[in-house]
């Protein structure tokens, strides 16, 4: 299984990155106390208390979703929560599994496929990375966690992944679930240990690409997200 994750990054640049998640985690919990509707991408999606809301800079992948998907691609949505990225893959893909490891992300996402009419093309499971997954895949697609704290409830894993556990146990599975060609794309930024994840994808052979970026100011310090292409 995954090595034990030490952070290699500047102390301050540590507590700076804890501050920012108890304060997202706050406003979740507060914001997020009951049901969302968003419009987004052209989607309809409603998002139910303890499942991770579509955020300001989630175009970043969904947008990448949407220019990279083909006619019959399978795909894979991992770590689905509302099922936003599933949803836009399905209007090419021939068949979309999505899967998340908590149980009301999975009920959201399977209504959400529902409400915008590709249930038929949108499988849900509930699933630990790769537990529930078979087969492979011509286009995975991956939000990870970008923190490596321990959650305190299951709302929290969409923002929390201790030790980087999933996301390690991710990247040294997919190659066994990817097509020949089969490509991923995959959501990060600097307010997450963004030279671990590299290091993960390139200890695996995968070649990275960046098709989407957005710097923001935040505590007077450049915070930048990413989507990556990895082949």
């Amino acid at each position: 299984m995954a090595d034990e994750y030490v952070p290699r990054l500047p102390p301050e640049h540590v507590e700076r990155i804890r501050r920012w998640h108890e304060n997202a985690y706050r406003a979740m919990r507060e914001e997020g106390a009951g049901e969302q509707t968003f419009a987004y991408l052209g989607r309809t999606i409603v998002v139910p208390p303890g499942v991770m809301p579509i955020a300001r800079l989630s175009h970043l992948l969904g947008e990448a979703v949407l220019a990279e998907v083909r006619e019959g691609d399978r795909v894979l949505d991992m770590g689905t929560g509302s099922g936003v990225n599933a949803i836009l893959a399905a209007s090419k893909a021939a068949e979309v599994l999505a899967v998340d490891v908590n149980p009301a992300a999975v009920e959201a996402a399977r209504r959400n496929a529902e409400r915008n009419g590709v249930a038929d093309r949108v499988e849900v499971r509930l699933s630990d990375v790769y537990e529930a997954v078979d087969g492979r895949f011509d286009l995975i697609v991956f939000d990870p966690p970008y923190r490596w704290f321990t959650p305190r409830d299951a709302s929290e894993l969409a923002g929390a992944d201790p030790g980087y556990r999933a996301m390690t146990a991710f990247f040294r599975g997919a190659r066994a679930h990817l097509t020949p060609g089969g490509r991923m794309l995959i959501g990060f930024g600097t307010s997450g240990d963004l030279d671990h994840l590299r290091g993960l994808a390139r200890e695996e052979g995968f070649a990275t690409e960046v098709v989407a970026h957005r710097a923001l100011e935040r505590d007077g310090w450049q915070v930048d997200y990413y989507t990556f292409r990895m082949t």
